[in-house]
């Protein structure tokens, strides 16, 4: 099938442009995000998400560790049944042997059921070559068969089609007029024309979900009975699945199985789970029993079993979750968020079995707000996976220049900060009295005019530090704050705000001067080495004595916490530990009854920032707080991301603009006048949207929030 991965970065920018101009393609990927996150949350009620998850991933991690075990019985208990086990080194190994068993057999027509590793290796493009005729039985897979076209997604192959699309091709494979709006109608002609095709077919070729060790047995998951045609009604059945797919026991695929249809398609269990234990009875065939072979696929997967950080891959059970929670898949379809594999798994698979080219390009689309890592069935680390990959092209093909520049200037935090304050200088032709840079011409933002840019503040936050109260008459705690770059050079409001709460509470503050950015750009772009040495300064700085180490910043709240210990590991774990955002440490450590606080008569929106209830799983925190302040108004989505992802919104521009314009939306549409968010890179992308809309909504931090409902004393 045709897969047409950008040749260039240019040409991806045009392919992404074209995906976000497709007015059915985003209305059906809105539409599904929505539904998929409602029916997901359902089902998964029903369980304990979490220990499931928790078992998978031990169980694939366990396989990944003794694969030629699991493989040696699998063929074992699997030729005992008769059926023949391969190895296939590669795809192309995959592809000659499985051509050689139909040479063998004298196969000509071939009826395939869905099967993601034969994508992999480009089967169906092979077969053809050697003569062979392959007929696609999945209706999504038919359909994009048809179209000379490779699967949008790993389970929805067709998501991205109209029903016009849909007809318009049924009408060109049959020769006869379709109705267009009789969606069960199609799907009649479709069971019309490929139910000869099971009967004709001398092979069937499928994948298989799991291979169960202990008994040999392959196990299929479908929701369309074509599975089981494929699997029974030809004289020879061809199973190909990656060597990933072993597992021990049957008690192991039916614990995956709890959690695969959940997450694939928001199901307690598929409509067909089907259990193939050897060769049975066969009428077609000249010995009376089915011909099985099973192809095992390696192509890297023994080498990435024994890879610390990949070796996680090994726990992806295919279920294209990563994919329906994606926020930019969400914006531009698979074929432009992925390449065969799609989703954040997809970015990674792509680095690791297709081409490295490809995926230099495709692993810049990931905006790291998480939502891959909390779906996923085995708890992989997706944003961590990319960001290595990141790390990796950084190291072996040198830096970008931008990267490089922002390596050299955060490495010396004086080099830093004096180069923000010579930008504070240049801009003060161009820069409003509101926090804005006003009087630039529109002509020089290009595709960035989607909103309005900040300005760095007249004064940062460490220089106005010494005229600040921060030490009570009798305080109750000590605590340490980190201001991170954004909010120090761009956004002092914010923790001068957060000053007035923390005096309230009677919380003494320190604040290192010698601390810098928290790194994150730096890890975000590839720059590792960098990254470890700004993160080594950070925890020198708060060496000192304090109870918690206090950000306002959601995302440097999460490396802080969670990057470092990726970074430095057990040199890091104790400066991690004292780390907490703002609003956890008002709500969990300061306790209800510390602050007085007047609720303000204005109704009041929340934006989840993704570091922030994703990374650091705080929900209620901030929700509460909103409720002491001021009337809450709940607006759709709250936890979908705003669009800015950091270098993301530079690099990505036009779908960082629609992820901004979705999100104000909601929250207009809430009939919200104030939007409290805890991230100032959020404040930068939704103030700046909504400024260059002239909205009627204030976005401010919650501390700032918190420090507008102040009463005076304490209780």
């Amino acid at each position: 099938m045709s897969h047409t991965p950008p040749a260039s970065n240019r040409e991806y920018h045009r392919q992404i442009a074209d995906s976000l101009a497709d007015s059915f393609l985003r209305r059906t990927l809105d539409k599904f995000a929505v539904e998929y996150r409602a029916s997901r949350d359902k089902v998964f009620s029903e369980v304990a998400e979490r220990e499931l998850i928790g078992r998978i991933a031990e169980v694939k991690d366990s396989a990944a560790k003794h694969i030629e075990d699991l493989y040696a019985r699998f063929k074992q208990e699997a030729e005992r049944r008769g059926a023949v086990v391969h190895r296939a080194a590669d795809a192309a190994e995959a592809c000659a042997i499985i051509a050689q068993i139909a040479a063998e057999n004298g196969v000509k027509r071939v009826v395939k059921s869905k099967s993601m590793t034969a994508e992999e290796v480009g089967l169906n493009a092979h077969l053809k070559k050697n003569g062979i005729d392959i007929c696609e039985t999945d209706l999504g897979e038919w359909i994009v068969q048809l179209r000379g076209e490779g699967p949008s997604h790993m389970v929805l192959p067709a998501i991205h089609l109209s029903r016009d699309q849909v007809a318009d091709e049924f009408e060109k494979a049959t020769g006869e007029k379709q109705d267009h709006e009789d969606v069960q109608r199609l799907v009649k002609v479709a069971r019309r024309e490929l139910k000869p095709k099971f009967h004709e077919a001398d092979m069937g070729l499928s994948g298989a979900n799991f291979c169960i060790a202990e008994t040999g047995t392959l196990a299929i998951v479908t929701n369309e009975g074509n599975g089981r045609l494929v699997n029974t009604l030809p004289r020879v059945h061809v199973a190909l699945a990656g060597l990933d797919k072993l597992v021990p026991t049957i008690d192991d695929a039916l614990t995956a199985l709890q959690v695969l249809p959940r997450n694939a398609t928001s199901q307690r269990i598929t409509a067909y789970t089907t259990f193939i234990g050897g060769a049975g009875p066969c009428a077609k065939s000249p010995t009376g029993r089915k011909i099985l072979h099973i192809v095992l696929l390696d192509n890297g997967r023994t080498k990435l079993a024994a890879d610390p950080l990949f070796s996680q891959v090994f726990r992806c059970v295919r279920c294209g979750a990563c994919a329906n929670v994606c926020p930019v898949f969400r914006m531009v379809g698979g074929h432009r968020m992925g390449h065969i594999y799609v989703g954040a798994i997809g970015l990674v698979l792509t680095y690791l079995f297709h081409d490295r080219k490809i995926a230099k390009t495709l692993c810049q689309n990931c905006i790291g707000c998480g939502s891959c890592k909390a779906v996923c069935s085995g708890g992989i680390d997706l944003p961590a996976l990319i960001g290595e990959i990141r790390a990796r092209f950084s190291r072996e093909d040198g830096a970008p220049l931008p990267a490089r520049l922002a390596s050299v200037a955060m490495k010396n935090r004086t080099v830093f900060h004096t180069l923000l304050k010579f930008m504070r200088f240049s801009q003060r032709p161009v820069a409003g009295t509101d926090g804005f840079v006003r009087h630039l011409p529109m002509a020089l933002f290009g595709k960035h005019g989607f909103k309005s840019l900040p300005a760095l503040a007249p004064k940062s936050f460490r220089e106005q530090w010494p005229t600040l109260e921060r030490r009570p008459a009798q305080p109750k705690m000590k605590i340490a704050l980190f201001a991170g770059c954004a909010q120090d050079f761009v956004y002092p409001q914010h923790l001068k705000a957060a000053m007035k709460v923390f005096a309230a509470a009677g919380v003494e503050v320190v604040f290192p001067m010698t601390q810098t950015c928290c790194g994150l750009p730096l890890s975000m772009l590839g720059e590792t080495a960098t990254a470890k040495e700004v993160a080594r300064q950070n925890i020198a700085a708060f060496a000192g004595d304090c109870e918690c180490i206090v950000t306002l910043c959601a995302s440097c709240a999460s490396h802080l916490k969670h990057g470092y210990v990726r970074l430095l590991g057990a040199e890091a774990e104790a400066f991690a530990a004292k780390v907490i955002d703002f609003s956890s440490f008002v709500h969990d450590k300061l306790g209800r009854d510390v602050l007085r606080l007047q609720p303000r008569p204005e109704k009041v929106a929340y934006h989840a920032s993704c570091h922030l209830c994703r990374e650091l799983g705080v929900k209620e925190a901030p929700r509460e707080l909103i409720r002491r302040a001021a009337e809450y108004v709940p607006s759709k989505e709250e936890e979908s991301c705003c669009g800015f992802g950091g270098t993301f919104s530079a690099k990505f521009p036009e779908i960082s603009a629609e992820l901004m314009r979705k999100k104000l939306e909601n929250v207009t549409a809430s009939g919200a006048t104030r939007l409290v968010l805890d991230c100032p890179g959020c404040a930068m992308q939704l103030a700046g949207g909504a400024d260059r809309q002239k909205l009627n909504l204030r976005v401010t931090h919650i501390a700032e929030l918190l420090a507008d409902a102040l009463a005076i004393g304490l209780e």
